[in-house]
């Protein structure tokens, strides 16, 4: 089974009434990959995930977890998930949760190194209940990975997180990908997506409309871009412009030739705080969407 990619979807299709949330989904994720699952609200993703963890049956296609059907790979512990919406007990302490939720699984990783991973340590005395945001984010972490499994689902993993928390998180998911897992994660934080992931697929309407290295998905972009703060104006007609829109009080330009649009811009003395920029992944993130 190792040669066996870890998840294959075949013209999936998901329907709820007249709504096609998986339209005709293709996909294959290999074994030990770092998958970010990209897109708007209602695009797909979360149904997507449901799918691959058996929770909802496809109207059509085939999805298989390491060529066995999701049951089946749940039955045998190959996958760990993180929900957001998974809610946890909460009127008892976090490490007497951690030993019940070990006890139920044929083969766990070590207690200690589960609490070490998703950094625990520091609340195991604390009550479920009064855990903060980032905190019970870690705690849904250390139970997606207490069993050890080959595939591992995230949906919006560091949710409250802090920035060192987050960080340390990631760092954690390199080991376990280096090790030999598979991670497929679903996140707002694009910056995250573009740092942290192998490979980044985009869904809109319930179709992958990208899917390659976040370099990849940049380049769907293409050019420079042009930030700065102005009077309203027709900004397109400035030559080397391939388009223009508002953006954080300022304007933005995406360019051909910055050097030309650069020139242009700056004989109107009312333009000021010019910044020039590759292509942001939030930037091809946008365009495929909209």
């Amino acid at each position: 089974m190792t040669n066996t990619a870890a998840i294959t979807l075949r013209g999936l299709v998901k329907r709820y009434g007249t709504l096609v949330a998986v339209d005709a989904l293709d996909l294959d994720v290999p074994a030990g990959q770092i998958l970010a699952l990209l897109g708007p609200n209602g695009a797909g993703k979360s149904t997507t995930t449901e799918m691959v963890l058996g929770l909802v049956k496809p109207d059509s296609g085939s999805v298989h977890v390491f060529g066995q059907a999701p049951s089946e790979a749940v039955r045998r512990g190959h996958i760990g998930a993180m929900l957001q919406n998974g809610s946890l007990l909460a009127d008892i302490p976090v490490k007497a949760l951690l030993g019940m939720m070990h006890g139920l699984h044929a083969h766990p990783l070590p207690l200690g190194e589960v609490i070490e991973r998703a950094d625990l340590a520091s609340i195991l005395r604390s009550n479920v209940g009064k855990l903060s945001g980032g905190q019970a984010q870690r705690l849904r972490f250390g139970l997606a990975i207490m069993g050890d499994p080959r595939l591992l689902i995230l949906d919006e993993p560091t949710v409250g997180m802090d920035v060192d928390a987050r960080r340390r998180f990631w760092t954690t998911m390199d080991d376990l990908a280096t090790g030999g897992r598979t991670v497929v994660f679903a996140t707002h934080y694009l910056d995250e997506a573009d740092e942290f992931a192998d490979r980044i697929v985009v869904m809109n309407a319930g179709r992958i409309v990208a899917d390659g290295t976040g370099s990849q998905i940049k380049a769907i972009v293409g050019g420079r871009h042009v930030r700065f703060a102005g009077p309203e104006a027709d900004w397109a007609a400035l030559p080397g412009v391939v388009a223009a829109r508002p953006e954080g009080g300022g304007w933005l330009l995406t360019c051909s030739d910055s050097d030309q649009t650069l020139r242009a811009l700056l004989t109107n003395p009312a333009v000021r705080d010019v910044e020039v920029t590759a292509p942001r992944l939030e930037d091809a993130f946008l365009e495929l969407v909209a």
